[in-house]
Order: structure tokens, then C-alpha cells, then sequence
């Protein structure tokens, strides 16, 4: 009887977890995170200057920004990176001016900064792909890096004045702007509150491999320095004004890092690559 029992039992299981199976089989799948409103128009003013932001109420804005630009913000990659391709030559020189917000009720106003900008670039993601019909997969590829370490005489970084608890907006009143680099290769990094992987983000923007963080460090830090020379000489235009980035007085990276307490060390290590298999102009708002 005790057998007889314990077959019935098992069998009894056996269909409650065959009917959840089921179950869960025909549940749809969520639907992806997307913007409630979302305005895409072609930039023909010709005007040089270009850029993004997350602004309060949960939008999202682009300035005369390309595709690639998009892509990069979206799947967190730097935008001046080597690690996109397939991008078509017929429209990588298209500027695009987006104005998109999301439902009031899809991001907590208790959201941390790093959690609301994590929500608008997977709605960016849907974006691309419901208006540039954007199809791209990834690939990872054991590459040549610059690893981010701590260096052998300590860190000399700066606690930030906040935490990322702290960051409830991209823009707090208190003016402490979280995960936010202003400056760059010429001018110096410029931070009252970003992380290791922010770091490595906006520096890979001027660096001849891919960065990855191997510091171990967490919180916020603020960053003030000067700006470095490039890292691959180029020929200067007579006209042009970049003469003082090859100043000899400037510092490298390297130099301007180890100020910091912080070091990158060759090495190699494997490093996400994204593949555009198809892109089109977008479609109307």
C-alpha cells in the first residue's frame, strides 16, 4: 500500500510540474521596456556640435547625434570605440534630433540615477529598433586591453560628497551631477560623483584598446585632473587648434592616472563586440 501510495504521490507531481511547465509556456513574454512618446527627425541644420542627456520625468534627448552614437548610449559602450561594426557607410553621417519620454509610472521617483538611466537605454534600445529597425547581436572576442587596476602606491581618489543612494536624478539640486564626465582628452576628466565602470566608459573614448575595470573599488568618486596628449599622433591641419594637445609639457594618461593612484596594465581579456545586421533611416514620428 505504502508503494501503491508513493507512485500515486509522484505521479501527482509529476502533472502539477508538467501543468506549471505548461503554464509558464503560454505566458506571454513581457513586453520590452519603451518610451510612452518618442519624436525622431533627420538634423539638416549642419551645425558641428552634438549631444545626448537623461532629463528629469523620466525623457531622454539627442541632439544632432548619428546612429553609431545612439547604438553606443544604448548597449553602454563608448561612442569613439572600435567596438561597433556594420554600421552602412549611406547613413553613418546622418544626424538625428530625438525627444522621447517615458510613462509617468514606468521609473520610480525613488530610482537611483544608475536605475533610471539602466530603464532609458533599454527604452532607447526598443526605440532603435522599432524606428531605425535596428537588428544587432553581440559577439565576444578575447581581445588586447588596458586593465584598470589600483597602482602599487594607493589610491589617491577622492570620495564623492554623495552615495549612489543619494543619485535620485541624473541632475540633483544640491548640483553634484552622478555618473556624469565633463572635459575629455584635451581638458581633463571632470566628475563630482562616478564610478569605476564610468570611468572606464568615458576613457575608452580616447584609448587605442578596449578598457576594462579590474580595480575592485565601489562607491562614488569625484575626479578632477588635467587634460593628456593622444595616444596615436595625427597630422594637425594648419587651421586647426589642437596644437596645444601635443604640447611637451602636457602629460599621457598614464601620467595623469598615476596622480590618482590608478594604472593600465596591457593584458589580454575577453571584451564584448556589437554587430549591426541591419539598420534602416527611421521611420516617421
Amino acid at each position: 500500500m505504502l508503494h501503491r501510495e508513493a507512485r500515486v504521490l509522484a505521479t501527482c507531481g509529476a502533472l502539477l510540474v508538467a501543468a506549471g511547465l505548461a503554464a509558464n509556456a503560454q505566458s506571454p513574454a513581457a513586453a520590452p521596456l519603451a518610451f510612452e512618446v518618442a519624436s525622431v527627425k533627420l538634423n539638416t541644420s549642419g551645425k558641428r556640435g552634438m549631444g545626448s542627456r537623461i532629463l528629469p520625468g523620466g525623457r531622454y534627448s539627442a541632439d544632432s547625434v548619428p546612429i553609431y552614437w545612439l547604438i553606443s548610449e544604448a548597449y553602454r559602450f563608448p561612442v569613439q570605440s572600435s567596438r561597433l561594426s556594420g554600421v552602412p557607410d549611406s547613413i553613418r553621417s546622418d544626424r538625428y534630433d530625438i525627444e522621447a519620454k517615458a510613462d509617468k509610472t514606468a521609473i520610480a521617483a525613488s530610482s537611483t540615477a544608475s536605475a533610471r538611466e539602466a530603464k532609458i537605454m533599454a527604452m532607447l534600445q526598443t526605440l532603435l529598433a522599432d524606428r531605425f529597425q535596428l537588428k544587432i547581436h553581440r559577439e565576444t572576442k578575447e581581445t588586447p586591453v588596458y586593465a584598470l587596476v589600483v597602482a602599487k602606491t594607493g589610491l589617491k581618489l577622492q570620495p564623492a560628497k554623495v552615495q549612489d543612494k543619494d543619485c535620485v536624478d541624473m541632475r540633483p539640486e544640491n548640483g553634484v551631477l552622478c555618473h556624469e564626465f565633463n572635459g575629455g582628452q584635451g581638458r581633463g576628466l571632470h566628475a563630482t560623483a562616478v564610478d569605476m565602470s564610468d570611468l572606464v566608459l568615458f576613457l575608452e573614448n580616447w584609448t587605442d584598446r578596449p578598457l576594462v575595470d579590474k580595480t575592485d573599488l565601489k562607491g562614488l568618486f569625484a575626479i578632477e585632473t588635467e587634460g593628456w596628449v593622444p595616444f596615436v599622433p595625427r597630422q594637425i591641419a594648419p587651421e586647426s587648434n589642437d596644437e596645444g594637445l601635443y604640447d611637451p609639457s602636457r602629460p599621457t594618461l598614464f601620467m595623469v592616472l598615476a596622480r590618482l593612484g590608478l594604472k593600465l596594465e596591457s593584458q589580454k581579456a575577453p571584451v564584448d563586440h556589437w554587430i549591426v545586421d541591419h539598420v534602416e533611416r527611421p521611420s516617421g514620428n
